[in-house]
């Protein structure tokens, strides 16, 4: 990480200290969440069951893991 904030031009306190402060709260990333949804429902009335979301959820996990690993 110091390589990170380095290549910023930033101190490694500074890059963290920006970095928690570009953070989400759990509460903001659920409203987030929720306005995407509803932006999706309005557009082409897709309205996912929590079962379809989890589903989802479970398919990026997969896909994320897998771009991770190579």
């Amino acid at each position: 990480m110091p390589q990170v904030a380095s290549s910023e031009g930033m101190s490694l306190r500074g890059y963290l200290a920006h970095l928690a402060a570009t953070l989400l709260t759990p509460e903001e990333r659920a409203a987030r969440a929720e306005e995407a949804r509803a932006t999706l429902r309005g557009w082409n009335g897709y309205d996912p069951s929590a079962d379809e979301q989890a589903a989802l959820d479970a398919e990026l996990d997969r896909s994320l893991g897998e771009a991770g690993g190579r």
